[in-house]
């Protein structure tokens, strides 16, 4: 789904998101439906022997949710637990179960784990039936005792101990089910914390009414680095002086362009679709110094080892009551 369609029918009413509402009501029933199985035991699912932490949406797209996985990962090793991190792979060729490696393609294994395996810290792993991916990885590291689960909100077939939706600026866009509007499951259904990635003026009002606990969250820059040296750093004064252009296929490709704003940087700007598989046509802009991306952008263009693209670091800054919740979630499992 392009950026533009999402736009101009996901998050307002229109013409053609009325015409397809009835197929969001029919969609709606039948995740009611579904939900209701497994509820009540009718459909087969699987307990981990250690508690799972699911972090997804309840719209279609990007929110934040993997910047959410690596600050978790980091708030749980620092206090004492092993935790390991569960994907899909969407967009990745490999069905899984398999560790993700460092080595790794993109194309194999998809954007969101790549980053992951490469800043984590911890197991990264990915497989389709995520039940079944928990259990080997589980197999291959029996230290672990807690396990990440990027996205997989809607994978009932995987029990779970603490459910999290992340939500941002968008929120429910027009407030209809796929493929009406954004929604994956009805707004009303109950999760144990929601997350609002945005301003914090803008996350009181996105709390109200909230299926959850709500909690505000941010993404804060920490730098740019060279992508074919991640090692080579550049300040955002450094590159104000260059000619600019800057692409983001993420979920809310202005939420990245807005920020390099915020940074004082003017580049020309280029959205892309959520996951997008980059050419090397993309890239390329006549009166161009330098290439801007975000982490999840550059996993899959460092296969070019041009020396013209520069990535953005950024990083979760959430709630100061959000890491004792967590805890008291989690208090009285005991550990792997």
């Amino acid at each position: 789904m392009s950026p533009g369609f999402a736009a101009r029918h996901w998050y307002r009413l229109s013409a053609v998101s009325l015409l397809l509402a009835p197929f969001g009501f029919a969609f709606s029933l039948l995740v009611r439906l579904r939900r209701a199985m497994y509820r009540r035991g009718l459909l087969g699912s699987v307990r981990l022997r250690v508690p799972v932490i699911v972090v997804g949406n309840l719209t279609v797209g990007g929110t934040g949710k993997t910047p959410l996985v690596l600050w978790l990962a980091a708030e749980l090793r620092r206090r004492g637990r092993r935790p390991a991190i569960l994907c899909r792979g969407y967009g990745g060729a490999d069905a899984g179960p398999r560790a993700v490696r460092d080595s790794d393609q993109a194309s194999r294994v998809g954007d969101e784990p790549l980053l992951l395996a490469l800043r984590a810290g911890c197991p990264v792993w990915i497989g389709r039936d995520r039940a079944a991916a928990g259990t080997a990885l589980l197999d291959v590291h029996p230290e672990c005792d807690v396990i990440l689960c990027d996205d997989g909100l809607q994978h009932y077939r995987l029990q779970r101990d603490v459910e999290i939706a992340v939500e941002d600026a968008r929120g429910h866009g027009n407030g209809l089910l796929l493929p009406a509007g954004p929604l994956r499951e009805p707004a009303d259904r109950p999760v144990d914390a929601l997350v609002i990635n945005c301003d914090p003026a803008e996350s009181e009002q996105h709390a109200r009414g909230a299926a959850g606990r709500a909690f505000a969250m941010r993404l804060e820059p920490r730098g740019f680095h060279f992508v074919h040296d991640p090692s080579r750093s550049a300040t955002a004064g450094e590159l104000a002086r260059a000619r600019l252009h800057a692409v983001a296929g993420i979920g809310d490709p202005q939420r990245f362009f807005a920020l390099l704003a915020r940074l004082g940087l003017k580049p020309v700007c280029h959205a892309f679709p959520d996951h997008h598989d980059y050419a090397a046509a993309d890239l390329a802009f006549e009166d161009c110094d330098l290439v801007l991306m975000t982490e999840k952008d550059a996993v899959k263009c460092a296969r070019y080892g041009r020396s013209d693209l520069v990535a953005l670091r950024v990083e979760a800054v959430l709630d100061p009551a959000f890491p004792d919740f967590i805890a008291s979630r989690l208090h009285g499992h005991a550990s792997a």
